[in-house]
């Protein structure tokens, strides 16, 4: 009877044993299908090169973005026409080229420049004459041979010979004072051939409309951006421009609005605004389009964050708030709008807040792994 509880007692026992180990099986295998994903921690070797961002309050800016087009700037620029008539013998610039001021372009030979030579000759002589005729007469006048009408004639044959030479020489001089039937085209200033008109042998005249060389200096140049007649009143005189090409993507030109055409164009109806900038390294050249980012100051203030801490993911922008010691999480933001690098948000952080700055596309792809 006691073996018979006993070995009873041994089969219950068993049978508890058994079902303990089905139940620890399936509570391991939940735990396993349920169980939390582990959070990604930034390793080390990433976190020496990382860089942050703090949330700032910034004064609100509004931003309008315009085309446009570089140009000349006119108040530097000067078109050289030809002041005698003849034959162009010898072209000593090409376009583009880069020249000082009194430096010689081109040769013209002229009849106009031999006449001119020929009144000099002319003119000296008469002088001379005037002024032998003058010492006789005054010799004969203090003999009592000359009456003092005769001395005052010869006086005036002299002064109006002085002043035909006079002449002469301005009407050579303005016409590069040259003897020998040559007209030097000189340039007036320093800067680029951006024109050039004539070709050897070309016969030139004064009363041709044409300019023989145009020169600018582009040192400075202007940027002539179009605005919508919508837009008019989001540009005011002064507001600060950011200018980018396509040639230079990554480059940003800054100047400002320094002079609004108040004049719409009947056909497009736009009007223009010119932005002056220093071009000292003649990376702008005329007639490259542009993209001109106009901003002016509004009233308040928004939060603001470094471009590239912003990312683009299924129609929503995210940043990565850095808690330290490896530790980020994703934060959906709402972007106001963007300034250059600068963007303006209305929602999802706040000021003093750390966000991640650099390898933000690989962090955002981990953590979301």
């Amino acid at each position: 009877m006691q073996q018979t509880t006993t070995m009873r007692l041994f089969k219950y026992l068993g049978v508890l044993f058994s079902v303990s180990c089905i139940l620890s099986s399936c509570g391991n295998k939940e735990d396993k299908l349920n169980g939390s994903k582990e959070k990604y921690i930034i390793p080390d070797s990433l976190l020496k090169t990382l860089k942050t961002d703090t949330v700032k309050k910034s004064p609100l800016q509004n931003a309008l973005t315009l085309t446009g087009m570089v140009d000349f700037n006119q108040d530097r620029q000067v078109n050289i026409y030809p002041l005698i008539s003849g034959n162009i013998q010898d072209i000593k610039v090409q376009l583009g080229d880069y020249v000082t001021a009194g430096q010689a372009l081109a040769v013209v030979k002229s009849s106009e420049m031999a006449g001119y030579s020929n009144n000099l000759v002319i003119a000296e002589t008469n002088l001379k004459a005037a002024k032998k005729q003058l010492d006789a007469t005054d010799d004969l006048f203090k003999s009592g041979l000359a009456s003092q009408i005769d001395l005052t004639n010869a006086q005036v044959n002299y002064d109006q010979a002085q002043a035909q030479l006079d002449m002469v020489k301005k009407v050579l001089k303005i016409n590069g004072n040259n003897t020998s039937g040559e007209y030097i085209v000189k340039a007036p200033i320093n800067g680029f051939i951006v024109q050039k008109n004539i070709t050897n042998n070309m016969a030139i005249r004064p009363d041709n409309g044409n300019a023989l060389f145009t020169i600018s200096d582009l040192n400075d140049v202007w940027i002539q951006a179009n605005v919508y007649e919508a837009d008019i009143s989001k540009v005011h005189l002064g507001d600060d421009a950011m200018v980018t090409t396509v040639s230079y993507p990554d480059r940003v030109f800054k100047g400002k609005i320094d002079k609004i055409l108040n004049v719409l164009d009947p056909n497009n109806k736009i009007m223009r605004v010119r932005v002056v900038l220093s071009n000292k390294d003649y990376a702008l050249k005329p007639q490259m389009f542009t993209s001109v980012t106009v901003t002016n100051k509004e009233k308040g203030d928004a939060i603001s964050i470094s471009s590239n801490s912003l990312i683009f993911d299924h129609s929503q922008y995210f940043v990565l708030i850095y808690h330290g010691k490896g530790i980020a999480d994703i934060t959906p933001v709402q972007v106001l709008h963007t300034i250059g690098n600068k963007v303006y948000l209305t929602s999802g952080v706040k000021e003093g807040d750390i966000i991640i700055a650099s390898n933000t596309l690989q962090i955002y792809d981990q953590l979301n792994n």
